[in-house]
């Protein structure tokens, strides 16, 4: 009984649809269908390639066009190690400037140590002309006083005055000349000039 209900529902679709419609098919529209077929066929590699090399350019655009975000980076990095390359550079500088001037420092201390080492020449030489006026005048002394050679003694006092005038041992040798001028003068007195008696006579 269902078989039947189903051949009699297939009846009913077959008469509803209507019979096989005629189909032609003529040789150019093989070709066309043909033609179509390889042209899709080269077409699409083609068409694959070109989307490809889009996507590409579009990438290359992109990336030459704008940093990306790890670019950026990498460029605030560079400039981060140049700041800090500048400051180190700046700081070594520094140092080498003053361990220059601590060099020279100690150069010019030493040097002051050397040169305070060294005896002042005018002192030297004040000292050499007190030490040539002492002896001219312990000289002089001897002669006049343990050798009774009074001129001698009298031309090496004024010699130590006209030799070293600004000295204390030329002011020694003026004393020692007035004292022998005086020692004369009252020995003339005391003895009696001649000259002078026969001038009153």
């Amino acid at each position: 009984m269902e078989e039947d209900k189903i051949a009699s529902l297939l009846k009913q679709a077959d008469h509803t649809a209507g019979g096989p419609a005629s189909v032609s098919i003529g040789v150019a529209a093989v070709r066309q269908r043909a033609h179509r077929r390889q042209f899709a066929r080269k077409a699409a590699p083609i068409a694959a390639a070109a989307v490809l090399l889009l996507g590409v350019a579009i990438w290359g655009i992109s990336t030459w066009t704008g940093p990306t975000p790890s670019r950026q980076k990498v460029a605030s990095l560079e400039t981060q190690v140049a700041l800090l390359q500048a400051r180190t550079d700046a700081a070594l500088n520094l140092i080498h400037e003053v361990l220059e001037q601590e060099r020279n420092q100690h150069e010019l201390e030493a040097l002051e140590a050397k040169l305070a080492s060294i005896p002042d020449p005018l002192e030297e030489m004040q000292k050499q002309a007190d030490r040539t006026a002492f002896t001219l005048v312990y000289q002089a002394d001897r002669l006049y006083r343990e050798l009774n050679k009074t001129d001698s003694a009298v031309a090496a006092y004024k010699r130590v005055i006209r030799l070293f005038p600004g000295n204390q041992w030329a002011e020694v040798a003026r004393q020692r000349l007035s004292e022998i001028e005086n020692k004369r003068y009252n020995k003339t007195i005391l003895q009696g000039d001649p000259k002078w008696k026969e001038q009153n006579v």
